[in-house]
């Protein structure tokens, strides 16, 4: 389903000089003279199109730094006249909209921990009617795709065209080199729902260690997404927040360079037909994984019968263990992912519990009965 959004296209509102492009600046404006010396850097690498800052900092827990607070608007004031760069600052409430915009800022955009709250975003929305400024919206700190788009409708619905979403990754239980998992699938998905939004990457906040931003760095853009938003300060060990993850300007020169940019389009007859050619191999391929697959589940319905007949339960644990133990196997010799294997087997395996599941409750009390349609 495409997402009805009205959006202005990025290179509209936001002057993306060289390639990519770059918005970057310090997780937290600490001083006047760190923002605005970091700011000096920044510019002169030619690279920066707007300058970023936390003047507001959420905090996981109270007690640590939350931010310089107001008095930084005015620092990043000073930043801009200085060097030319626009400013963006994350807001959180209305009062933030509202002192942010009268000191000038250009770009606002709405935190992780925001998104995640429909209350949150909607009074953000409400200060922001009226406004012709651009707001970028990152996605919620859990794995929730309906929230991202929710919060983006709800400040599309204000009347902000200029908007752009932030992927910075998602929380996760497990312990992974990355500090948020990237989990590009759900950043795709976005795209595939809204193909009209831009979608920036925040490397810094996915990695959490600034020996990763390259590797993200690329991955994002070669997964078509229009620019990068990284943290940068002038000595990142001494930074009062998110130190491990942040660049000098210098480092972060040096990783925009290495980074290599690949168009979407393809042009030329003979790659187009090449290129072409390879996807209709992949057409006919995909055509008959589905036919299989329905072959597949036309022999699970009978097994289901089977044992509805037989009073043998549904789940089959040691069935279970050897299916996945073969398949895997099998899937390593021919050169696929265990990870990738042991995913496709539990959507296949959800399926044929789905299915066995509905003839074991067919014809009981309360459940629905071989005459009824079902959505």
């Amino acid at each position: 389903m495409k997402l009805d959004l009205n959006v202005q296209p990025l290179e509209s509102w936001i002057k993306t000089g060289k390639e990519p492009l770059l918005i970057a600046g310090p997780c937290s404006a600490e001083t006047e003279e760190q923002l605005v010396a970091t700011a000096h850097l920044l510019a002169k690498t030619g690279r920066v199109s707007a300058l970023r800052a936390g003047i507001w900092k959420p905090r996981t827990r109270p007690g640590e730094f939350e931010g310089i607070g107001s008095i930084g608007l005015q620092w990043l004031k000073r930043a801009k006249d200085e060097t030319g760069l626009p400013t963006a600052v994350e807001v959180a409430t209305a009062k933030h909209v509202d002192e942010a915009l009268k000191a000038g800022v250009d770009i606002l955009w709405v935190g992780a921990r925001s998104t995640v709250n429909p209350f949150t975003v909607q009074e953000i929305a409400d200060a922001l009617k009226g406004v012709d400024v651009p707001v970028m919206v990152k996605n919620p700190v859990n794995p929730d795709l309906s929230l991202w788009i929710g919060a983006l409708e709800r400040i599309n619905n204000a009347g902000i065209t200029k908007l752009a979403a932030i992927h910075r990754g998602f929380s996760s239980h497990e312990k992974t080199a990355f500090r948020n998992e990237p989990m590009w699938d759900l950043a795709i998905s976005l795209k595939t729902h809204a193909p009209q939004l831009p979608i920036i990457c925040d490397p810094s906040h996915i990695c959490g260690n600034r020996e990763l931003i390259g590797y993200i760095s690329q991955k994002a853009l070669d997964l078509d997404m229009q620019g990068l938003m990284i943290e940068s300060h002038i000595d990142p060990s001494v930074a009062w927040t998110d130190a491990k993850q942040q660049l000098t300007p210098s480092d972060l020169v040096e990783v925009i360079e290495r980074l290599t940019l690949r168009k979407p389009e393809i042009k030329g007859a003979e790659l187009q037909d090449i290129l072409g050619g390879l996807r209709n191999q992949i057409d006919k391929i995909d055509d008959l994984v589905f036919q299989k697959m329905a072959e597949r589940m036309k022999i699970v319905e009978k097994i289901g019968n089977y044992k509805k007949e037989n009073g043998i339960t549904i789940l089959q644990v040691n069935r279970w263990d050897e299916i996945l133990n073969k398949r895997t196997a099998f899937a390593k010799a021919l050169n696929l992912s265990t990870e990738f294997a042991e995913k496709l087997l539990e959507l296949i395996h959800s399926e044929s519990i789905r299915k066995q599941t509905e003839i074991m409750n067919k014809g009981q009390e309360g459940q629905p009965h071989e005459n009824l349609t079902h959505a």
